[in-house]
């Protein structure tokens, strides 16, 4: 109670609010982002250079009434602005003063950190997302050192994202700040995003802010997809790689009217060779296919303050793993050979609609609304798992002033609705040998959030919210954001929150589905499962430097993230390696702690190093063996990642290098000790490195190709599954996964545009 009165009394204490922004895109006549363009307010100092992504910002005052965009070759544009809306604009070459050679001097990050937010938040551009192959979203965090990549089992090949030391459950995953993976999709949802689709990323550290809802606890991830006003008419990426995974991406996209715009983006993929180079005789990665479509409209009417976006996906993804000579026609729960398959239908309809008012620029309202259903059909062996979730969300937000532009504030009503129906079906384990966990989940909310910004050297963001929720009860959810500039290029960063959120404890261990294991939950006369809900506070300090070495700009970046955990429910591997045991651990009981300390560098010109090194003590106090540390994560992790790139020559021509390096310390795993000797594993995993890297080949500014690996070093975990020659046997275990279970993996692919 003594945090809740502190977070109250830090929420009246803030009195002020931020000052609306302008912000938009520019582009080239080839409708490319045009990095280093000057914008700023006309007959002001108050100006802006756009990113490597085009984007800009400037603060917005109601006096302020035309902008000034220039940039060298091109006519200077002076462009009538009334409200601080999102605009692109399409700069015209000048033909009387274009240069025979036009070069420039910096190139902009792919990875920013914001110097001027409260929140601490990196964004990745599309620039980045090109450094890697980047199929799915799951795949696009090798290069950022904020989020760590690990494969969550033995049989999926699917990658597993952690922030803080924490799982992906107690991130916020949001599609353009609509919540999007959680509940069923929870485990493979994100390998359901192709990267194609992506314009951007915003990576939120710690407690993310009350309007998009009280579940974020250890931080937030956003992606915004292309916009389609802002899209090009046709691209197509073409993936191979080795074992037999293909992939095509295409996207078409129609400029309808002065104000309609629309996008298709379809995706496919399929892997359809058997591979075992562990020779375990089991599939390193599974045999699967997936078609994936999404239909944007985009309405845009800057000068009566309306835009709105409609959305309608389907998607089907359709995996098989297990053993090399697993036949479902004819294998399929019985003991002639183990397997799995996975089956995922997905459906999803959504609309914004935002309105800015013409006689106040200030002022806007926004509503955001979505429907989803995301059914899945699987099964393990004789283990059987299926859920069928239909979900609805819709978001009211108002966003104004208080007296002045320096004080403003967002407040709204927020609605969700999750219908689930869930089997599982575990033979052996006790009470959960064929059950039903059918349930409705309904919530209202309210929040305000207030925000004072001064445009100089502080930034406070005090927000609140109250709700309503059939199984989790009245709950208030505070969080309190600040930033401050001690002095030039120096950036402190302050924050502080609660979350809330129901475990889904099947849907988020679905890699202990591929095991021997016995089932049990520990019934605590909960409203989830028979379990208390989870909560947590999350506090965070971070500190960033710029500064000149050698006359070239460096960032050094150092924070610190603590998450303390008043209720967590425990998925414990501990006690025996035959069993795993769900139950609640109470205050004091779990905690995370989270250092990382990134030194960021332009070596030359289009030469630059990002580096970071990691340190995570992440414990929980389980019933039968104390306390322990989180199985699978390392307490020390290096990251590095190296680009290069040569000049753009005439028509677009260049090359581009990546590299990027990773070391992992040992991992607690998880018991095998009474085991028979063959399938034991150590109580620690050793420490080992990964290496990836990219070479891409611009012939022209609308086609490249591109070729990379993964794994260069070629380290696999030397047993990757127990029990291999018995999968029917009781130390079957699929789950303990430290390292790659495959070895090198490489791959090429192309990229060819239509402007």
């Amino acid at each position: 109670m003594q945090k809740i009165f502190l977070m109250v009394f830090l929420l009246s204490a803030a009195f002020a609010q931020a000052q609306e922004t302008l912000s938009g895109k520019i582009l080239d006549e080839q409708k490319q982002p045009l990095p280093g363009a000057s914008v700023y307010w006309l007959n002001t100092s108050t100006g802006a250079s756009t990113d490597g992504e085009g984007l800009f910002e400037l603060p917005y005052q109601p006096e302020y009434k035309q902008i000034v965009i220039s940039y060298i070759g091109y006519k200077t544009d002076t462009l009538s602005v009334s409200s601080p809306a999102y605009i692109t604009h399409t700069m015209t070459p000048d033909k009387g003063r274009e240069l025979d050679v036009v070069e420039v001097n910096k190139t902009r990050s792919s990875l920013q950190r914001s110097h001027v937010e409260a929140a601490n938040v990196t964004n990745m551009g599309s620039k980045e997302l090109l450094k890697a192959a980047c199929c799915n979203i799951a795949e696009s965090f090798e290069t950022n050192p904020s989020v760590d990549v690990n494969f969550s089992d033995a049989l999926t090949g699917t990658r597993q994202i952690k922030m803080l030391g924490l799982t992906s459950p107690y991130l916020l995953i949001a599609e353009e700040n609509i919540p999007a993976v959680r509940g069923a999709s929870q485990a493979y949802g994100l390998s359901f995003v192709p990267g194609t689709w992506v314009e951007s990323i915003q990576i939120t550290k710690g407690a993310g802010p009350v309007i998009n809802g009280y579940e974020s606890i250890s931080g937030q991830i956003n992606y915004e997809l292309i916009k389609p006003a802002d899209d090009i008419p046709f691209f197509l990426n073409a993936y191979g790689g080795m074992g037999g995974r293909f992939e095509l991406n295409t996207h078409f996209n129609k400029k309808v009217s002065d104000k309609w715009s629309s996008s298709l983006f379809v995706h496919g993929n399929t892997r359809a060779f058997k591979n075992d180079m562990n020779d375990d005789g089991f599939l390193d990665n599974p045999l699967a296919k997936q078609i994936n479509v999404i239909n944007r409209w985009q309405y845009t009417d800057a000068e009566k303050g309306w835009v709105s976006f409609i959305n309608a996906r389907y998607m089907r993804d359709e995996k098989q793993a297990g053993e090399v000579d697993f036949d479902p026609d004819t294998d399929k729960f019985t003991t002639n050979h183990w397997g799995s398959e996975i089956d995922t239908d997905k459906l999803d309809l959504s609309a914004k609609l935002g309105y800015v008012f013409p006689d106040m620029p200030y002022q806007s309202i926004g509503l955001q609304t979505a429907y989803n259903w995301h059914k899945q059909d699987s099964y393990f062996g004789f283990n059987r798992y299926d859920i069928d979730q239909k979900s609805f969300y819709s978001n009211l937000i108002l966003n104004s002033i208080i007296n002045n532009t320096l004080n403003k504030f967002s407040a709204g009503l927020n609605f969700s609705y999750d219908k689930y129906n869930e089997f599982v079906a575990l033979p052996g384990s006790i009470g959960l040998t064929s059950r039903d966990f059918d349930r409705v989940d309904n919530s209202v909310g309210a929040f305000f959030e207030y925000t004072y910004d001064n445009t100089d050297d502080l930034t406070i963001v005090a927000g609140a919210r109250f709700d309503v929720h059939n199984r989790l009860g009245a709950f208030f959810t505070p969080r309190l954001h600040l930033r401050y500039n001690p002095w030039e290029r120096g950036v402190l960063r302050l924050s502080a929150g609660r979350g809330k959120r129901a475990a889904n404890i099947f849907a988020e261990n679905q890699q202990y589905f591929g095991s021997s294991r016995q089932f049990s939950i520990n019934d605590n006369n909960g409203n989830v499962y028979g379990l208390n809900p989870e909560i947590a506070w999350n506090y965070g300090l971070s500190f960033m430097q710029g500064f000149t070495l050698f006359n070239r700009n460096a960032e050094f970046i150092v924070d610190f993230y603590r998450t303390d955990f008043q209720e967590k429910v425990v998925a414990d591997v501990y006690a025996s390696p035959q069993q795993l045991v769900f139950y609640n651990v109470g205050s004091g009981s779990a905690y995370a702690n989270s250092f990382q300390a990134e030194l960021n560098y332009e070596i030359t010109r289009h030469f630059n190093i990002r580096t970071a090194y990691k340190y995570y003590d992440v414990a929980t106090d389980y019933l039968t063996t104390g306390n322990q540390q989180m199985p699978l994560q390392p307490k020390h992790r290096f990251f590095a990642n190296l680009a290069y790139e040569t000049h753009v020559h005439e028509g677009g021509k260049q090359w581009k290098f990546d590299f990027t390096y990773n070391w992992l310390g040992k991992q607690r795993l998880p018991y095998t000790g009474s085991n028979p000797v063959a399938d034991r594993m150590p109580e620690y995993s050793p420490s080992f490195s990964l290496m990836n890297a990219q070479i891409t080949r611009s012939f022209s500014s609308v086609f490249e190709v591109y070729v990379g690996g993964e794994n260069i070093g070629n380290y696999r975990q030397d047993k990757a599954i127990l029990g291999a020659d018995n999968p029917f046997g009781p130390h079957f275990d699929t789950s303990i996964v430290y390292a790659p279970v495959f070895g090198q993996m490489y791959y090429a692919g192309l990229r060819f545009k239509i402007k």
